[in-house]
């Protein structure tokens, strides 16, 4: 049996987020170039927490697909099954922070790269060797990356592999919205680990209330843990204890950090996300108490909080030390 020294693997997109950055001597707006993408930010936090990790996906072969890979290679994480496509482009997304740091986003994906991953493409031997493996819902907007996720998926369960889910729905990226709920709740039936956000999990089960909506997908899903976020009011984690009768399990919610100064909210949840799975990989997936959820919810809140404070996420993912300042100064 190989070792398992690859702690996360994720797949999907990778991609250049294209941020404000002021107006120049001409008064045109500047753009500035943040590498990006939910599933390469995740891993860029877990690798500043100390973790080994791993990204599957295909950029194109040209100046920012390439500048891409040097960044994942400069943060830490592993690049052996990125593929720089000699046909495909680079995927493209221009972002509009408004007021308060939330965003809008155009993207410019038709025929992008990280949609042309295949089947044939995927290294089995980097999950042989995973411990985690994570997956969001873009990699499954179209041929042939969707059937690249299943596959990929298949094999991660055929060696008892953890796997880790984040809707991370972008509905100008999807043809409709019946088919972006299909391919999520495929996603939902794969997973052992979930975050989602408060809009996704009303968007999938119809309920607005948090606690129905985690009732409505356990009655549907087994998903022992689930993270929902909730962007400025914090965010609840659900454990599923056979103990309890209430579709809930243990639970804890928390309000987020408020002495943070936000000026762009990328890769807020990824942070959060890659937080739950580092305490997974520190602690198990077993044993979970209503303290641990608890302590889980503050560091995972403090991260996604900090890294606000900054533009774009991939390259500015804040330091554990970074992260118990913030907890001991409180929410």
């Amino acid at each position: 049996m190989q070792a398992k020294n690859i702690d996360v693997t994720a797949l999907g997109e990778l991609l250049i987020d294209f941020t404000p950055s002021g107006l120049s001597e001409q008064g045109n707006r500047l753009m500035e170039v943040n590498p990006g993408g939910a599933p390469a930010n995740l891993l860029s936090m877990l690798t500043k927490l100390g973790h080994s990790t791993s990204f599957i996906g295909k950029v194109g072969d040209d100046m920012f697909g390439r500048l891409l890979k040097d960044v994942l290679d400069d943060v830490g994480i592993g690049t052996e099954n990125l593929i720089l496509s000699k046909t495909d482009n680079t995927t493209l997304a221009f972002v509009h922070i408004k007021d308060g740091g939330d965003r809008d986003f155009s993207f410019y994906r038709k025929n992008g790269a990280d949609v042309q991953l295949s089947s044939g493409e995927i290294n089995e031997d980097i999950l042989s060797r995973t411990r985690i493996f994570h997956y969001g819902s873009l990699s499954m907007t179209a041929e042939p990356a969707a059937s690249a996720t299943e596959y990929t998926l298949s094999c991660a369960k055929k060696r008892g592999i953890l796997c880790s889910f984040d809707p991370n729905l972008r509905i100008p990226l999807w043809d409709n919205l019946a088919h972006a709920k299909e391919r999520i709740k495929y996603g939902l039936s794969q997973c052992d680990i979930l975050k989602i956000a408060e809009e996704e999990l009303e968007f999938v089960t119809g309920c607005t209330d948090i606690n129905e909506g985690v009732r409505s997908l356990r009655s549907s899903y087994n998903i022992p843990l689930i993270g929902v976020t909730c962007g400025k009011k914090g965010a609840s984690l659900f454990y599923a204890d056979k103990k309890t009768t209430d579709g809930l399990g243990i639970h804890e919610s928390l309000p987020t950090f408020k002495k943070v100064n936000t000026i762009d909210t990328t890769g807020a949840g990824d942070t959060f996300g890659a937080c739950i799975l580092h305490d997974v990989l520190v602690h198990g997936f077993t044993d979970f108490t209503k303290e641990r959820l608890h302590s889980m919810l503050l560091f995972a809140n403090a991260a996604a909080s900090l890294v606000t404070e900054k533009k774009g996420a991939l390259r500015v993912m804040p330091s554990e030390k970074e992260i118990r300042a913030l907890i001991a100064q409180g929410l």
